[in-house]
């Protein structure tokens, strides 16, 4: 699903400022696009973690074909010897079970999220261990495509905007939240747009 604003993010974003522009020409025909049950997104950040994507794609195949209804529900059967054969850590089979403890208990408010500001999903997600703000930031632009999100512990964002606004200077995380402010209310698409400018392949999450 493609956003519904993306061409006037983009519109307003070239409108503003010239770098942008040359992206919003180069990578013009891509956007976001929001995959996957916001409960298997979340179980999937979590295996990713802290390995190479090579590996996480072997240790989530080999998840999927041990948890095949990827529910928290089946993820609380599993038992922990199974998902640790998967290749998952002691503490990574913990995170995923605490996971899926508070989507049962009703603590994950799927349904309030659209009603929800950033900042409440923020630290609705970062109450389940193993999910901090930065995984949060992630969701929230690759799944719930929210518009204005502005993740400043991202490398890539980091370099992509020392490249193209400082030099090549890699800038103080306060001189990179005031260069965002001029990208409100898009800046998720802007951040898209300088992730792209740092490897032409689409950013997929």
């Amino acid at each position: 699903m493609i956003p519904d604003y993306w061409q006037q993010a983009s519109a307003e974003l070239a409108q503003t400022d010239p770098v942008m522009a040359g992206f919003v020409e180069q990578f013009s025909g891509g956007s976001l696009m929001s995959r996957g049950d916001p409960f298997v997104t979340l179980a999937r950040s979590i295996v990713g973690q802290q390995i190479s994507v090579k590996a996480a794609d072997s240790v989530w195949a080999r998840f999927s074909a041990a948890v095949p209804v990827i529910s928290p529900n089946e993820v609380l059967a599993t038992p922990t010897d199974a998902l640790r054969a998967c290749g998952l850590s002691a503490r990574k089979a913990e995170y995923l079970g605490d996971l899926a403890r508070h989507f049962i208990a009703g603590e994950i408010h799927v349904d309030r999220w659209g009603a929800m500001s950033d900042a409440k999903i923020i630290s609705e997600l970062t109450a389940v261990r193993g999910i901090g703000v930065w995984t949060a930031e992630m969701f929230l632009i690759f799944n719930q495509l929210r518009p204005d999100i502005f993740p400043l512990d991202d490398i890539g964002l980091q370099k992509a905007v020392a490249l193209h606004y400082f030099g090549g200077e890699r800038p103080a995380r306060r001189a990179l939240a005031e260069v965002g402010e001029r990208w409100r209310p898009w800046r998720s698409v802007a951040t898209w747009y300088l992730w792209r400018s740092l490897d032409p392949v689409p950013v997929e999450y």
